[in-house]
Order: C-alpha cells, then sequence, then structure tokens
C-alpha cells in the first residue's frame, strides 16, 4: 500500500508568514473552517452539488474522467458579487493544453453560491490575499467545482501538468476523496527545482499558492477497487483571485 505524505500544516497565526517565506501554505480542516468563518454544517450543506456536476466536454486527451461548474466574482470587502456567466479562458502560456479556448462550463447552482457562507468564504479568503498584496482590495474570481472520478481507469486532476494559473493567487480546497490511490499535489518553486509533495486526505484540507512563485499540480487518481471503478471520486473547490480584471478581458 502507498504511503501518503502528510501535508506541512500551517497554524492560522502563521498563515501570511508562511505564504511570504514559501510561496504556499496547508491548512487542516479545523483551521481552514476556522479561516473563511464557516462551520461543518455550513460544508456539508454544499456537498450534494458535487453529485450535480456535467461533464467537461472540452479535454483534449479524449478522457471522460472530468466533472466541473464554474461561475465568476468580484470580491471586494464583505461584498462578493456574482458576475454575469462568462467562460474560462486561460492563455496557452499557462495552460498548454486547454489554452487559448473560450470553454463555457455550468454556473454552480443558486443554492450554493447564494448562501451565506459561501459570501463570507470568498471574503474571508480576499482578506488573505490583500494582506499579501495591501494595494489591492477588489478581486476577481473565478470558482471552479471539480469531481475526478476513475471512469477511464485513471482520472487526472491536472492533465496539463505542473502550472500557474496566470492569476495572483489559488486556493485548493478537498472536499472529498472516495475509493482512491493518487492524488498527491506537487508544489515547486518557479525558478528552481525546489519543492514539496503530500497528500490531501482530510475534508476541507485547503492549499493556498502564491501563484507568481510557485507552480503545482496533483497526481493521477486510480480506484483502490477495480471492479467498482466509478464509485472512486476525486472533489475539490478551486478559487482563483485576480487583481485588475478576469483573465481575457
Amino acid at each position: 500500500m502507498t504511503m501518503n505524505i502528510l501535508p506541512p500544516f500551517t497554524a492560522n497565526p502563521a498563515l501570511i508568514a508562511t505564504l511570504q517565506t514559501t510561496g504556499y501554505a496547508v491548512l487542516n480542516q479545523l483551521n481552514a473552517l476556522q479561516l473563511v468563518a464557516c462551520t461543518a454544517k455550513d460544508a456539508e450543506a454544499w456537498l450534494p452539488s458535487w453529485n450535480d456536476l456535467p461533464p467537461d466536454a472540452y479535454l483534449k486527451d479524449g478522457g471522460h474522467y472530468r466533472r466541473r461548474r464554474h461561475s465568476c466574482f468580484v470580491v471586494n470587502g464583505e461584498s462578493a458579487l456574482q458576475t454575469e456567466h462568462r467562460a474560462h479562458w486561460q492563455p496557452l502560456e499557462y495552460n498548454a493544453l486547454h489554452g487559448g479556448m473560450q470553454r463555457m462550463f455550468e454556473p454552480m447552482r443558486a443554492d450554493v453560491v447564494q448562501s451565506s457562507a459561501w459570501t463570507t468564504l470568498l471574503s474571508k479568503l480576499g482578506e488573505v490575499c490583500s494582506a499579501l498584496k495591501p494595494q489591492t482590495t477588489t478581486w476577481f474570481v473565478e470558482a471552479h467545482q471539480f469531481r475526478i472520478d476513475t471512469t477511464d481507469g485513471i482520472g487526472r486532476p491536472t492533465p496539463e501538468g505542473a502550472h500557474r494559473d496566470g492569476v495572483d493567487f489559488v486556493a485548493v480546497i478537498l472536499i472529498n476523496r472516495h475509493g482512491i490511490k493518487g492524488g498527491e499535489t506537487r508544489v515547486f518553486e518557479v525558478n528552481s527545482p525546489a519543492g514539496q509533495r503530500f497528500t490531501m486526505t482530510e475534508p476541507w484540507t485547503l492549499l493556498l499558492l502564491d501563484d507568481e512563485r510557485v507552480i503545482h499540480e496533483s497526481t493521477p487518481i486510480q480506484p483502490l477497487d477495480t471492479q467498482d471503478s466509478d464509485a472512486s471520486y476525486r472533489d475539490t473547490l478551486v478559487l482563483t483571485f485576480r487583481a485588475q480584471a478576469f483573465q481575457g478581458e
């Protein structure tokens, strides 16, 4: 059996200093929920929406292992306003596999994005971003719900490989892992081979990344039970924070 490497967890009081020093930080469930001022009950209320994600029709590797929804928000202080639905776009510089495409995904469900806990989540993470870049108070946020499954025998959380997202900051929240092995997270410094690898296994583990300083990827997942691969999956919520505008504007 493959042994998972535990994440290098950071305590909340050291969060900003850790991000400034290393370019990334990982919070366990308790600290993550405290940071974003959400309760376990708030988090559980969103879980059914991951069972309702449409297939990703844009996978260039021919796979059928990814489902997702996508919505955009403008966050300023305690305000988090959803924008008119828009396509997700990245330049080829940051996503060699799917960059340069206008990818229009189904929006996130109203019961998630209209909840007070969702607004609090975005505003609290926006506060972290502004603490790192005090000159910026307004953040253009793209939210992605992902389910990577093993329908094809293997699922690829990051089919584009190690990458940056072309934003200022990225938050990756593990929602659930079920019946899988793999899915190791790897974070590397942009200009050196120095890096860290670990596996997020506890729901609501939160990885925060300074996208200008580090690149990241997650390794493929495989089913623990090859006879029941349809029930093997990894659910995440990925939030990107960018100053000035959304990518492509």
